[in-house]
């Protein structure tokens, strides 16, 4: 990864202690502070000075002649005339003397040996300087002038300006990073992301001083980097048939077949993308998944796969295939060949490898497998995988590299400076900086972008856990034995993977603001979180996503929904009878247009209506979908029970307090039976006790696939 070596990030954080920042006793500099900067990530330290810059337009921005630290003066004219049509002057400045009334972006000299009591001979460090006479944006690095052109164009949309005026309260701030990783991941290979969208998203990224964008580029359900040596894995591996009924009777006239859903970025696409990247200070960690996550690949090439029966067509189901790599050395060529490629279009030090939920079943009973285990003398299955990843190691330092892998890496053994994304808890990152690795820490639930953001029927499809953004403000990404010894934690990353995130829109909904939190907690001091605090500079930043046309939602700041006895119960309104695998599920209808999201537990599909008293209530009302079963779940399939049907469409029962027994209501499906999208069923009576009590739903049928769901259920007197 681009960015400071470890030594100048233990300078900056010494430079903070030295000045006091983030101190306890600074806690009450922090309310001076609030009053003046309305900052996301909180710099570490801002001290309020006198008067007022006044800043409109014509204002001059005097850019030095370094190229790259004038094209920086530039971006934040940019971004202002963007964001407050405020269009300043760039003057390019020919002399040592710094203009007066002007913006000043300056690059100081970094010594040989960094002062500790100056942040910017930290690489992303920097200061900025705000007097009547001028303000001086200065560091040491481009990229720590960046982050104080981010900070400063902050300070510039804090508040509405006057008569065309933006005031600026004269202050210093001396500001430096927490951690050297601050990332964000996205997942291209379950849905594809224009290359447009992805450099949009990399500019968000640079305006909260997220660095770090890991891109999962493959996976079973797509490959999506364009390999000139193989041209089927994007070809064909890119490529898939939605899951669903909608989607089978989807026919494309130019074939005959059920449409195709897919993309790939080509090289030319990903070096245009990587430089976009490298002018936002974002390095790219490309994720190439190994030994499992395969399928698309072998589907593409068979003689990659284990069994003699390889997957014809690339799957839409979403979970865990069995489908892994073969050991022989044909494969590891090719994995070098696609290593090759890729390492030529991202210059990072970082490539990722996945490593994650290879199931070893195929391995285990592949007769060819076993005798390869024995020629290379290993003993297991786990150590095959180790020695898998050990060669990939191998193979990537010997080309200037380094590899990242998720936390079922350090089962096998890994390469001495393998890093490890912790992403089952927290307690990945402990084993590893225990074994001297470098950690990243990526946990689920916490920081996986997938879950609803709250309860609200609003929200958009993902996993039906709800990580709030106090959740993510509130992640500590030193816990345990890594608060006293943090040499090997390079930060944190937050992961957006998208089974159920079908549309841009949606991915950025679903990053933002949370991502925002994550930025700070990555970024400023330990002492300077503070949750209240955050809250209250949540509507400024709102105004700036507004002004950047960014999809993102409000639920932190929403009122708590409320729903009447006889209005609409949405499913996310109702209750889930068990919490076993709850998902927020998109009907796979219409084609084209909205459709409507259902909150179930796949394993149990049962929903409860909370207590409502029923002495009044005469009749009721549900409206129905069905969604694929296209979930990848092993045995645990075998756990979910279904009520047998009565008729050949089946029925939606519903019960009284509690799901045995007689129902209370039957509504039958035959109406719905045909139609892929949502059905409103005919009212039926709804007899029972007089008094609160709750109400259980359930559907009757043969078979999971399709699944029933409820959309919404009401009461009426």
């Amino acid at each position: 990864m681009a960015g400071a070596g470890l030594k100048s990030f233990a300078v900056a954080a010494a430079a903070i202690v030295l000045l006091g920042i983030g101190m306890p006793a600074g806690a009450r500099a922090a309310d001076r502070f609030n009053a003046i900067a309305d900052v996301i990530p909180a710099p570490a330290q801002a001290q309020p000075g006198r008067g007022v810059f006044a800043l409109r337009t014509g204002t001059r921005v005097s850019i030095p002649r370094d190229p790259q630290a004038a094209q920086i003066g530039r971006y934040f004219a940019a971004l202002l005339l963007q964001t407050r049509g405020t269009a300043l002057d760039v003057v390019e400045r020919t002399g040592a003397n710094l203009p007066a009334g002007a913006i000043v972006f300056a690059l100081v000299s970094r010594r040989a040996e960094p002062d500790a009591e100056d942040v910017r001979s930290s690489a992303e460090g920097y200061r900025i300087d705000v007097s009547a006479r001028r303000v001086v944006v200065s560091a040491g690095d481009r990229r720590g002038l960046f982050y104080g052109a981010v900070t400063l164009w902050q300070l510039c949309t804090a508040s509405a300006p006057v008569h065309g005026t933006i005031r600026l309260p004269a202050l210093r701030i001396v500001d430096a990073p927490r951690f050297r990783w601050r990332g964000l991941m996205l997942d291209s290979a379950r849905h594809f992301q224009s290359p447009a969208f992805i450099m949009r998203y990399i500019d968000w990224m640079a305006l909260h001083k997220l660095n770090v964008l890991g891109w999962h580029l493959t996976d079973d359900q797509g490959w999506r980097l364009e390999i000139r040596k193989y041209p089927r894995l994007t070809s064909v591996g890119a490529w898939r048939v939605p899951a669903g009924r909608a989607a089978a009777r989807d026919i494309d006239p130019a074939t005959g077949r059920p449409r195709l859903y897919g993309g790939f970025y080509t090289q030319e696409d990903v070096r245009r993308i990587v430089a976009h990247a490298a002018a936002r200070n974002v390095t790219i960690v490309p994720e190439i998944d190994m030994p499992g996550h395969a399928t698309a690949a072998i589907v593409a090439y068979p003689q990659l796969g284990v069994t003699g029966d390889p997957p014809q067509a690339v799957p839409a189901d979403w979970g865990i295939y069995a489908n892994l790599f073969n050991v022989e050395e044909p494969t590891f060529d090719f994995l070098e060949d696609v290593l090759a490629e890729l390492m030529e279009l991202f210059p990072g030090e970082y490539v990722h490898v996945g490593g994650d939920e290879a199931v070893k079943d195929q391995w285990q009973s592949s007769a060819r497998v076993q005798e390869r285990m024995r020629e290379l003398g290993v003993a297991n299955e786990e150590a095959l995988q180790g020695y898998f990843t050990r060669r990939l190691g191998e193979y990537l330092r010997a080309h200037g590299r380094r590899l990242v892998g998720w936390d079922e890496i350090l089962a096998g053994g890994v390469p001495a400076d393998a890093t490890v994304m912790s992403w089952r808890g927290v307690q990945g990152a402990i084993a590893a900086a225990a074994a001297g690795h470098d950690a990243v820490l990526s946990p689920d639930p916490t920081l996986y972008l997938d879950s609803r953001q709250g309860g609200s029927p609003s929200e958009p499809p993902g996993r039906g856990t709800i990580e709030t953004l106090a959740d993510v403000y509130h992640f500590d990404p030193l816990p345990g034995p890594l608060a006293t010894d943090q040499r090997h934690v390079l930060g944190l990353q937050a992961n957006l993977w998208t089974e159920h995130v079908r549309t841009e829109e949606r991915a950025a909904y679903m990053t933002w603001p949370r991502a925002a939190a994550l930025a700070e907690v990555g970024w400023s001091p330990a002492a300077r979180l503070d949750w209240a605090d955050f809250l209250k500079r949540l509507p400024a930043e709102f105004e700036r996503y507004r002004a950047l046309g960014i999809h993102y939602s409000d639920d932190a700041l929403a009122p708590a929904r409320s729903v009447g006895p006889y209005e609409r119960h949405m499913s996310q309104d109702l209750k889930t009878c068990t919490d076993k695998l709850v998902l927020s599920l998109e009907d796979d209808a219409p084609i084209e247009g909205a459709r409507a999201v259902f909150l179930i537990d796949i394993m149990n599909p049962c929903w409860i209506l909370p207590a409502a008293d029923l002495s009044r209530v005469s009749r009721l009302t549900a409206a129905v979908g069905q969604v694929p079963f296209n979930f990848q779940i092993g045995k645990d399939i075998e756990a979910i029970r279904l009520n047998p049907p009565h008729t050949p469409a089946g029925e939606l029962e519903v019960r009284l307090d509690g799901c045995e027994g007689e129902p209370i209501a039957v509504l039958p499906l035959a109406p719905a039976a045909d139609n892929d999208a949502v059905t409103v069923l005919p009212a039926v009576p709804l007899s029972g006790a007089p008094g609160p009590h709750e109400l259980c739903f359930r559907f009757t049928q043969r078979t999971l696939d399709p699944l029933w769901a409820i959309d919404w259920a009401q009461l009426a007197p």
